[in-house]
């Protein structure tokens, strides 16, 4: 079975998790799209691994990982998380699979980003960009001025890299940044390249090939479809398509292998960066999710902030992606909550919407409509099966499954990989 799993809110789902839950059914995970700004948090007994560009398959044995065209790659981000993985005794020897078509981040895009952030900072209009370069090279990418993993490993790379910084640094000081040295970036990024050369190659083949074995691909979406450069919260959104289509374009494998669409969301809402944000809350109630969730960012070490569930979101990436069911994480949250609301529609001048608006100042000024429901004030952590949890825990994740549409087919009451329930179509 081919699956895409999503994260169905505006990231930081427990993507990494899921995924990593996922991977045993699995003989290939697949990366498709965005770059190290996103980070998939695993723990696996003691052991607890950030990942941000490397799939999270590649925590098991024997799984294959891919990180597709779509992603934008960071050649010295990447030799750094090898080198973490490898010496914390992962062997990642005839494992990992790079495109040679993936983008690559180079050192000029983090400057530009950053110069950029500063700019609209002092406009008042900034993203809340992780300086990641992530935007500026999907920007090359677009314009098709981009350098390629291909590129980087040609012998006319100094070539292609000197027109490059010559063109970057003239958009640095029109920004007043410093300028690179050629010589300087040439040496650090060949160095990094000579490092990843035996993972580069064309994937397109491996996959097709794996499909027609029918072996089992699993596709790590990064960031969220909230996120997603055309349904998202735009411009408050990512440069890429972190919707299940961007699953096929970033990969090279096509939409009529797909299988099934897991959708990741949290039991609460949360979100990085600047933009709307319809549940947010101001309140005790907010903080004491983002403490007991440990909402802080994997990549940036940013506090999240932290709202009721928003059915509204839900209901919008499932009708995106063709979500089948959902991963329904950190329920545990909600543990010592006397009340839990869930957005179940917006209000916006005198009209009831159900379906997501297009402008971010729209969705800057609706109302949430709540409904709300008893907590259930019992740890939920430590249980083994569905039929273990509290009445009211199950009467709301039941809740949520009637608001949005779609079953919960993976529970997670906890960070370890084993505090995962797999919840049977027909339950009581």
């Amino acid at each position: 079975m081919n699956t895409i799993l999503v994260g169905a809110q505006w990231g930081d789902e427990g993507k990494g998790k899921i995924i990593d839950v996922l991977t045993e059914e699995a003989a290939w995970i697949v990366r498709p799209a965005g770059g190290n700004n996103a980070g998939h948090t695993v723990e696996v007994g003691p052991e607890r691994f950030v990942l941000h560009l490397l799939p999270s398959g590649i925590l098991h044995p024997g799984k294959k990982c891919v990180i597709g065209n779509g992603v934008v790659l960071d050649p010295a981000g990447l030799v750094e998380e090898l080198e973490g993985v490898t010496s914390r005794g992962i062997d990642v020897t005839g494992r990992l699979f790079i495109s040679d078509r993936a983008h690559v981040v180079c050192p000029y895009h983090k400057r530009l980003d950053g110069r950029v952030e500063a700019a609209l900072k002092k406009q008042g209009g900034a993203i809340g960009t992780t300086m990641r370069g992530i935007g500026p090279t999907y920007s090359d990418k677009a314009a098709r001025t981009g350098i390629r993993m291909c590129d980087l490993m040609s012998a006319d790379f100094p070539e292609i890299l000197r027109t490059r910084i010559d063109s970057k640094n003239r958009e640095l000081a029109a920004l007043g940044g410093e300028p690179f040295d050629f010589d300087e970036v040439l040496a650090s990024m060949s160095a990094a390249a000579e490092k990843l050369r035996a993972h580069v190659c064309d994937t397109v083949p491996l996959l097709f090939g794996a499909v027609e074995r029918k072996e089992s691909i699993l596709f790590e979406g990064a960031q969220g479809v909230m996120l997603d450069l055309d349904f998202g919260t735009y411009p408050f959104v990512t440069s890429s398509s972190a919707a299940a289509g961007g699953a096929c374009t970033g990969s090279g494998v096509a939409p009529n292998c797909i299988d099934r669409v897991v959708g990741v969301v949290k039991a609460y809402t949360t979100r990085v960066g600047e933009g709307p944000f319809p549940t947010e809350l101001f309140d005790a109630d907010g903080e004491k999710l983002r403490e007991a969730g440990r909402e802080y960012g994997a990549t940036t070490g940013r506090p999240r902030r932290c709202g009721w569930f928003d059915a509204v979101v839900a209901r919008w990436t499932r009708m995106l992606c063709g979500v089948d069911e959902w991963a329904l994480t950190k329920l545990d949250v909600l543990d010592g909550f006397d009340e839990i609301k869930v957005c179940t529609a917006y209000e916006l001048d005198g009209r009831t919407l159900t379906s997501f608006p297009a402008r971010a100042s729209d969705v800057a000024r609706v109302k949430p409509v709540y409904e709300t429901f008893p907590g259930w004030k019992t740890e939920t952590g430590n249980v083994a099966s569905f039929g273990e949890l509290p009445q009211k825990a199950k009467d709301y994740v039941k809740a949520l499954e009637e608001i949005t549409g779609a079953a919960t087919g993976l529970l997670s009451i906890g960070p370890r990989r084993d505090s995962t329930l797999v919840l049977p179509a027909h339950r009581a």
